[in-house]
């Protein structure tokens, strides 16, 4: 049976390329921070890990957009993502993108979507 969906933050608290909202998922067990973005009208969440090291991409809490508010940005070592897929555009994650986390935006709220990975 399919986990009710979660409330992660009310779709007003994400504005396009402004702050993220860090929560966390279950993912085989485990616990792991993850964080929801809009960008291009769309919201979109992965998991908080570069792909070059894994270590968190904010660079202050909630801060994951660099200064042009087009890309996400590790903030140890610069490396760059797609807002839109998780791919890495450039810096130290060679080819590694981002975890993308199931979510959906709906009735003004934006809901964490359990996967067959997650509890």
């Amino acid at each position: 049976m399919a986990a009710d969906p979660r409330l992660i933050c009310s779709s007003a608290e994400l504005l396009d390329g402004g702050r993220g909202v860090r929560f966390t998922i279950e993912r085989r067990g485990v616990v792991e921070a993850a964080f929801a973005v809009r960008f291009g009208g769309r919201v979109r969440a992965y998991v908080n890990r570069c792909g070059h090291l894994p270590v968190e991409l904010d660079w202050q809490h909630n801060e994951f957009f660099d200064d042009s508010k087009l890309y996400l940005i590790c903030a140890t070592h610069g490396a760059l993502y797609s807002p839109a897929d998780g791919r890495c555009l450039g810096g130290r994650c060679n080819g590694r993108g981002l975890t993308p986390v199931d979510v959906e935006e709906r009735d003004d709220a934006v809901y964490l979507i359990a996967s067959e990975h997650e509890s």
